[in-house]
């Protein structure tokens, strides 16, 4: 039962794919009938989202990384670029295939290329028969990084011992598209560096017009910012405390100041919620193509650009002071006005709202616990660019709620969660005045119960939702509206070995993107590890 799996990323207000690429949605006739429980094979992991879109055009494919990960050894390589495709390309598009066997707990990995992360990951669990899977990206926007020579860093962290035996096996390829006939080149659209910390500081070029910096923020490692939207505060009883409790708010700063803020996702990797079955084929949103959080950091550019060193700092607020648990590497990504040897500039407004963080604790046969957070920032600055002054505008609000109910040792455990970002991007100065409006919305809805011999069932719905609006001069000229949602429930005989744990189990994916741009519809079910539904259309 071999598929390839669709994964996909929103940017903007167009259809932009990172995709599991394979069949599209199938016949009735293909599905078999589902088995009583799992057994010891499975479909491959698969998702609804659409495909990475491909020019017809030439094409140039190199691989940047062939390795089995039995540890915690990176692997390192060389990148060369490809020759016969120029070095202005349509598209750019990552490919990750990977086989696993046996048995393995989910795996987070990454994928450097000159020291840029241009690809965040976790692996699914394997079915003793062994499973095969594929994910794609678009890393156009890493076009600069992959026109020169570079050494490449890939690890997948792995354990393999007598219980834990599988190897991870991938292989890393980039297609490069070339620019010709109507497929054009992305170097309007792509930035023209893409850059690195070094030691914690940024130092951008002097003519810098447009500046964003993408943060790969990822709370894992096998502790409790694993599950960071379940930990509760140090007064009440439960397994993962955490201070004052579950909210969590990426924040980035410059120079020491408030620079931007972001709801992290609340990603659910493939051993989650205590229950690997919802997991073997639908992963949950986003958990094998980790999407970065993007800040826009323009207003601060006439203060970058002054060709000295600035201090760049990511931390994640409600992690306990001196906990590890957090990754949040950074890139930055920098457009240049080709017309001037230095944009000079002034950062003229941070205007940062109280930040709100509140956890009460109801204590009883069943505890609860009632979050409420947010915060609000607005940070706004001008450039002097060859074409006029330039004022950009950006406006974020966070907010977050949620109920946590367990009863005493856990047996019962229940999270109903809500978190919003919602995101305004004002340019004002180059031709008609120009909006972005993303609302970001991200849902928890599930619950964990082990029952009468053991029997542990968990019952989980996940959403993935976007809302993005362009306007030009007042008119709306592009939109997009992303609604990704998953569905499990999935039983098992828990504290046994796996071939006594009479496992069963319904997933179901919904992926839906549609706007300016065109649209995608499909959905997927699987039972006892068997895909019985694939539709599509719009």
């Amino acid at each position: 039962m071999r598929r390839r799996i669709i994964m996909s990323m929103l940017a903007g207000a167009t259809l932009v794919a990172s995709t599991l690429l394979g069949a599209g949605p199938a016949s009735a006739a293909e599905f078999a009938a589902p088995p009583a429980e799992f057994g010891t094979d499975w479909h491959d992991p698969l998702t609804a989202a659409p495909p990475v879109a491909k020019p017809g055009t030439r094409s140039c494919e190199i691989t940047v990384a062939q390795a089995q990960f039995r540890d915690f050894t990176p692997y390192r390589g060389n990148y060369t670029p490809p020759e016969g495709c120029g070095d202005r390309w349509s598209k750019v598009v990552l490919r990750l295939e990977g086989n696993v066997k046996g048995r393995q707990y989910d795996r987070l990995g990454y994928l450097h290329i000159g020291g840029v992360e241009v690809f965040r990951t976790s692996t699914p669990q394997p079915s003793p028969d062994g499973i095969e899977w594929s994910v794609e990206k678009d890393v156009t926007r890493y076009s600069d990084t992959l026109r020169a020579e570079q050494p490449v860093e890939m690890l997948i962290g792995n354990v393999v011992d007598d219980t834990y035996t599988g190897i991870i096996d991938v292989e890393v390829t980039l297609t490069f598209y070339a620019a010709e006939g109507a497929a054009k080149s992305a170097t309007v659209a792509a930035p023209d560096r893409v850059l690195t910390l070094e030691d914690g500081a940024l130092i951008t070029p002097r003519n810098s017009e447009r500046i964003v910096a993408e943060v790969y923020a990822t709370g894992s490692g096998g502790g409790c910012e694993e599950y960071w939207y379940l930990t509760v505060p140090d007064s009440a009883p439960y397994s993962c405390q955490a201070d004052n409790g579950p909210y969590r708010e990426v924040q980035i700063n410059v120079d020491g100041q408030l620079a931007g803020i972001a709801a992290p996702f609340p990603t659910v990797w493939t051993g989650g919620w205590s229950n690997p079955y919802l997991w073997y084929v639908i992963p949950g949103p986003r958990a094998f193509d980790i999407k970065p959080v993007e800040y826009d950091l323009t207003p601060f550019a006439g203060l970058l650009n002054d060709g000295r060193p600035h201090r760049i700092d990511v931390s994640v607020v409600g992690v306990p002071e001196g906990q590890t648990g957090w990754s949040a590497p950074v890139n930055v990504l920098v457009w240049q006005d080709a017309k001037r040897a230095h944009v000079g500039g002034a950062l003229t407004q941070v205007k940062a709202g109280t930040l709100v963080n509140s956890s009460t604790h109801t204590p009883g046969p069943e505890h609860r616990l009632d979050t409420e957070g947010g915060h609000r920032l607005t940070v706004a600055g001008y450039v002097d660019t060859s074409h006029g002054r330039v004022r950009t505008t950006v406006s974020r609000e966070l907010a977050n709620t949620s109920v946590h109910r367990w009863t005493d040792g856990e047996n019962t455990d229940g999270l109903k969660a809500t978190w919003t970002d919602d995101e305004t991007v004002t340019v004002d100065g180059r031709g008609p005045a120009a909006m972005t409006r993303t609302q970001r919305t991200y849902t928890m809805d599930g619950t964990t119960a082990l029952g009468a011999g053991d029997r542990l069932r968990t019952v989980l719905s996940l959403g993935d939702r976007a809302a993005v609006d362009e306007f030009r001069g007042g008119r709306r000229v592009a939109w997009s509206r992303l609604d990704d949602t998953y569905a499990g429930d999935a039983t098992y005989t828990a504290n046994v070995p796996r071939d006594q744990r009479h496992a069963v189990g319904t997933t179901r994916e919904r992926y839906r993107l549609y706007g300016s741009a065109g649209c995608h519809d499909r959905t997927l079910v699987t039972v006892q590890g068997v895909l019985t539904q694939d539709r599509g259309g719009c």
